[in-house]
C-alpha cells in the first residue's frame, strides 16, 4: 500500500506541463502608464510563483513577485488561474526612455527541477516612451462658418495612431500622404450647423505609446442663420409614398404611423449607414477644383433648413435638411461633382437611390433620388461623369437631385465647394503655403 501511494503521488507531483501565460494589452511601446493583464493558469499542480521585471541599462527593476503557498502534499495548490494585472509607470520606476526588456516567469508546484517545478518564460524587447508628441500647425487662417468645411495642415515630430481635429466632442481624422514628407498630414473639419461659434477646436494626436498632446490654433467662427421650412403632407401623398417602404414599416397600420417610423427611424438608420459608408476614405485627392451642381437647375431646399411637418393642420415631426435639393426637367443626367471613386451604389431608405463618391481623405459626396443608376461600386470617375439620373425614389415628392457633401461623418454645406473663390482661398492656398 505504502508503495502505491508513493507512486500515485509522484505521477501527480512530478507532471512536466508547464504554466501558460497569456498577456492582453502588450504592445511594442510602453507610455507614461500602461496596464498590461496577464492571465496565468496550471491546471496540473496549481501556480507556486510569479515574477515580472523590466531589464533596462543592464539593471532589472522587479514590478511584482507573488509567491503562493501549497495546499497539499498530493495537490500542490488551489490556484490554477489568475488574472494579474500589471501597471507600468517608467517615470515612477525611474526608467528612462529607450529600449528595454520586459521579463516574466512563473513557476508551478510541480516536484520537476528538484522541486523548483515546471517554469514558463515571456520576455518582449519594448521601446518606453514617455514623451509626447510635438504638434506644429503650418495652415494660418481657419475661418468657418457654421455648417460650413476648413482644412488644417500640420506637422507631427512622429510617427502617431491618430491625430486630428477635435471641434467640440467631434473628431475629425488627419491623414499624410499627399506631402512628400511623411510627417506632413493634412485634415478636413467642420463646424456643425447646430455647433455655436464659442466650440472649442484643437488639434489632437495619440503617440504609438499613447501619450498624447492638444494645442490650439488660429480660427475664426461665424454665426450663420438657416431657413425654416413647412412641409405639408396630404393622404395622396402617403399612399403614394409608404408603400415603397412596406419593408421596413409592414403592411398594416396607419399611414401616419408608417410616415413617421420612416421620417424618424428610417432616416436615423440611414445617416448611420451613410456613416460606416464614407468611414472607409481614400489617402488620395482625386478632386480637384470646384465642384459641379446640376446643370440648368434650381434650388428647391438648402440646406440645414429646419423643416416642420404638417398634416391636416398640425405639426406632426420636425427634422432638419442635410442637402441641397436641385431641380431640372424630369430625369435630368446627374454629373458627379467631382473626380472620385463610388463608395455606394444602392437603395437607401429615405434617399431612394444613391450613389456616394469618395473624393478621398475624408471628403465624400451624395446623390439621392435617382430614377436610373449608371455606375458601379469602386468605378473610378472624373469630374463631369454622368452617374445616374434624377428622379422620386424615396421621400422624394417630385423629381429632383437630393445633392450632399460629407467632411468624414458629417454633412456640410454644398454651397461652398460650388464657390471657386471658396475652393482657392480655404484649400488651395493652405496646400501652396505648406510647400515651400
Amino acid at each position: 500500500m505504502a508503495l502505491l501511494f508513493t507512486v500515485v503521488l509522484l505521477v501527480f507531483r512530478l507532471e512536466g506541463e508547464k504554466p501558460n501565460i497569456a498577456p492582453t494589452g502588450l504592445t511594442d511601446t510602453i507610455g507614461i502608464s500602461q496596464k498590461v493583464t496577464l492571465t496565468i493558469s496550471d491546471t496540473k499542480s496549481g501556480i507556486k510563483k510569479i515574477w515580472v521585471g523590466i531589464l533596462k541599462d543592464g539593471k532589472e527593476t522587479v514590478l511584482i513577485e507573488k509567491v503562493f503557498k501549497k495546499t497539499g502534499l498530493l495537490r500542490g495548490n488551489d490556484i490554477k488561474q489568475m488574472p494579474l494585472e500589471v501597471l507600468i509607470e517608467p517615470k515612477t520606476l525611474g526608467l528612462s526612455d529607450g529600449k528595454a526588456l520586459l521579463r516574466l516567469a512563473v513557476w508551478d508546484c510541480s516536484w520537476r527541477q528538484w522541486g523548483r517545478g515546471n517554469t514558463s518564460y515571456l520576455e518582449k524587447e519594448i521601446m518606453i516612451d514617455t514623451k509626447p508628441p510635438e504638434i506644429e500647425v503650418l495652415s494660418s487662417h481657419h475661418n468657418i462658418i457654421q455648417g460650413g468645411a476648413a482644412l488644417i495642415i500640420y506637422r507631427l515630430s512622429e510617427a502617431c495612431a491618430t491625430s486630428g481635429v477635435r471641434v467640440g466632442s467631434h473628431f475629425f481624422p488627419g491623414y499624410a500622404g499627399y506631402f512628400d514628407d511623411s510627417q506632413l498630414y493634412m485634415s478636413f473639419f467642420t463646424l456643425g450647423y447646430d455647433q455655436g461659434t464659442d466650440t472649442n477646436l484643437r488639434v489632437v494626436a495619440t503617440d504609438m505609446a499613447g501619450n498624447e498632446v492638444s494645442i490650439g490654433f488660429y480660427n475664426y467662427l461665424k454665426r450663420k442663420n438657416f431657413r425654416a421650412d413647412r412641409i405639408v403632407l396630404d393622404d395622396k401623398f402617403l399612399n403614394w409614398k409608404m408603400p415603397e417602404f412596406e419593408k421596413e414599416t409592414g403592411t398594416e397600420g396607419a399611414l401616419l404611423d408608417k410616415f413617421l417610423k420612416v421620417n424618424r427611424d428610417i432616416r436615423q438608420a440611414n445617416y448611420e449607414s451613410i456613416q460606416k459608408i464614407v468611414s472607409d476614405t481614400d489617402k488620395t485627392m482625386h478632386w480637384k477644383g470646384t465642384f459641379l451642381r446640376l446643370p440648368g437647375s434650381a434650388t428647391r431646399a438648402r440646406f440645414a433648413e429646419k423643416r416642420a411637418y404638417i398634416y391636416k393642420g398640425s405639426t406632426i415631426d420636425h427634422q432638419v435638411h442635410m442637402g441641397v435639393d436641385l431641380a431640372s426637367v424630369a430625369k435630368s443626367p446627374v454629373p458627379v461633382a467631382n473626380s472620385g471613386r463610388v463608395s455606394f451604389v444602392g437603395t437607401l431608405g429615405i434617399y431612394g437611390k444613391v450613389v456616394i463618391v469618395d473624393h478621398g481623405f475624408g471628403l465624400s459626396s451624395l446623390y439621392a433620388h435617382l430614377s436610373r443608376i449608371s455606375v458601379q461600386k469602386e468605378q473610378l470617375l472624373q469630374k463631369g461623369d454622368i452617374l445616374g439620373y434624377s428622379g422620386t425614389t424615396g421621400l422624394a415628392g417630385g423629381d429632383h437631385l437630393h445633392f450632399s457633401v460629407l467632411v468624414h461623418d458629417t454633412f456640410v454645406n454644398p454651397l461652398e465647394w460650388w464657390d471657386i473663390n471658396w475652393i482657392k482661398n480655404n484649400i488651395v492656398s493652405k496646400i501652396e503655403q505648406a510647400v515651400p
